[in-house]
């Protein structure tokens, strides 16, 4: 046994460890895959809370771990209403329901700042709320942008499109209804947001397409004294389009940046304790095939890039 050899074992059996130059810990920690990494610091956390509350500080310091979107707001839902519906998950730092700078109605979509990553992840453990009668639904606005590919795709097969509605049921209706062949992760009946009618139509989404598939297996049922049809959304919206484009102007309409802002006239609720106003909001123009004023259609509940339009 060599100098170094014996002198490590004589620290060790003193419960003394040797210490270890960061240069080394990085060295082995690099090839470590990703799972190995969080499994390591998570019991290494759990033994020490000073190593706890640190990656606790480092998980919160980025506003893009801490920062949902929520989509699929009725158009009546004011930032007020949407910040109260997430209170109880943890102190929120800045929310708002986006609006529409032309017309001043609401896009359908909102955004909710956490203080810390904790409150963040505690919401999307129960990503579904209904909130003035629509079931909404939340996830990371940072997760939406970076996989909204495979988010579009996978909804593509738990996106149901139903129609034929009598204009009396309601959003709560719809839902207990579909809720028999599985857990719904949004939907509502959709409405006219001039007139606030239905028009006819709604759309739920399922949580797993194994739901969506049960649902489909009788395409014709009866609610609310009619017979409803019961189709993918995908295939209702190559229809919806199709007539879309018949009757449609190309204009220039905005859609929203990334965090860390959002574009300055929406209503919004200022950060919580504080009355000063939040800046930082901007928007980018896209050219995108809207209808006429005199065609009756109801805008996306939320922007192109996270869900697929209706």
């Amino acid at each position: 046994m060599d100098m170094e050899e014996a002198k490590k074992r004589k620290l060790e059996e003193g419960g003394i460890l040797p210490v270890v130059s960061l240069e080394d810990l990085r060295s082995l920690l690099d090839p470590l895959p990703k799972t190995q990494l969080v499994d390591l610091l998570a019991r290494v956390g759990s033994q020490n809370p000073s190593i706890a509350e640190e990656i606790k500080n480092v998980a919160s310091a980025d506003p893009a771990l801490r920062k949902l979107f929520v989509r699929g707001l009725a158009w009546n839902t004011s930032s007020e209403t949407l910040c109260a519906a997430f209170e109880e998950h943890g102190e929120i730092e800045e929310g708002a329901v986006i609006f529409d700078k032309v017309t001043g109605k609401s896009r359908g979509y909102g955004f909710i700042t956490y203080k810390d990553m904790e409150s963040a992840q505690r919401a999307l453990r129960a990503p579904s709320k209904m909130i003035d009668g629509r079931m909404s639904a939340c996830n990371l606005a940072s997760e939406s942008l970076n996989s909204n590919t495979s988010i579009a795709s996978d909804q593509s097969q738990r996106k149901l499109y139903i129609g034929g509605l009598s204009p009396d049921t309601t959003s709560e209706m719809l839902l207990d209804f579909f809720r028999r062949h599985g857990e719904i992760e949004e939907g509502s009946v959709a409405y006219d947001k001039d007139t606030e009618k239905s028009r006819g139509f709604g759309f739920v989404t399922y949580k797993t397409t194994e739901s969506a598939k049960k649902a489909l297996e009788n395409p014709q049922r009866i609610l609310g004294g009619r017979n409803v049809t019961v189709k993918l959304a995908d295939n209702y919206k190559g229809k919806f389009t199709a007539q879309v484009q018949t009757s449609a102007a190309l204009v220039t309409t905005p859609f929203p940046t990334t965090p860390p802002g959002y574009h300055s006239h929406v209503q919004q609720k200022p950060p919580y304790g504080s009355e000063t106003h939040l800046s930082g909001y901007a928007y980018h123009s896209g050219t995108y095939m809207v209808p006429q004023p005199s065609y009756p259609m109801q805008p996306p509940p939320y922007p192109p890039y996270y869900m697929p339009t209706q």
